[in-house]
């Protein structure tokens, strides 16, 4: 995926269920592991966290800088101008480490999806075009463009968290992905915070609740 191992954080006892959760633009695999502990999740759980690193290549919007990024971001036109192509790049690296996972005992549905900003949309696009349904997508602070494309595994629960002052991706962004997924009968929890492009306590107690109800028979 890239240059770099992904962070891997592993339970005390021998894992049943898998969380990979991709990060934001310019950042790396270790910008959330510190999360963790913040969930809420029983002494004993059986959830590995996998946190992989982008690859480092040029974002036109940032003046063709080299940084971490799933995809290429042309323009604020986020739904129009889109690099379809990095995103399939991307989903198939993610693939591979769902692969892994299955391969190394994981029940496909006992894995979860998780991502932040850009990486939030892989989370979204590679959890709804995998050839087998998943436990779960959590999507934060995120938006979904390219929406037609998908007509799998409208069962899978989507956990959605978006804030209200978000200058980075608008607020309204977050809110068209889940009416457009929920209009094709996807399955959306919502929830929306009065901050910016950021987590908040509230909406880290909500994912650890979510994951305990989606994750049971790893707990």
């Amino acid at each position: 995926m890239s240059d770099m191992l992904p962070v891997v954080i592993e339970p005390d006892v021998p894992a049943k269920a898998v969380v990979i959760w991709m990060h934001g633009l310019g950042a790396d695999g270790h910008d959330f592991e510190e999360i963790v502990p913040s969930l809420g999740l029983p002494k004993g759980h059986a959830i590995r966290f996998v946190f992989p690193h982008a690859p480092i290549q040029p974002v036109t919007i940032n003046g063709g800088m080299h940084m971490r990024s799933w995809f290429d971001i042309r323009s604020m036109d986020f739904f129009n101008d889109v690099d379809s192509a990095g995103i399939r790049v991307s989903c198939h690296q993610v693939y591979k480490l769902i692969q892994q996972q299955i391969d190394s005992g994981i029940d496909s549905q006992h894995i979860v999806l998780a991502g932040f900003s850009q990486g939030g949309l892989i989370a979204y696009h590679a959890g709804l075009s995998y050839d087998h349904a998943l436990g779960g997508i959590i999507a934060l602070s995120t938006w979904c463009p390219l929406v037609e494309q998908f007509y799998l595994h409208r069962e899978m629960p989507i956990f959605v968290a978006h804030g209200r002052q978000d200058p980075v991706v608008p607020y309204a962004l977050g809110a068209k992905a889940r009416d457009d997924l929920s209009a094709k009968g996807y399955q959306i929890e919502w929830h929306d915070y009065d901050m910016q492009h950021q987590v908040c306590e509230d909406e880290v107690d909500a994912i650890g609740a979510w994951l305990r109800q989606v994750l049971a028979g790893a707990m």
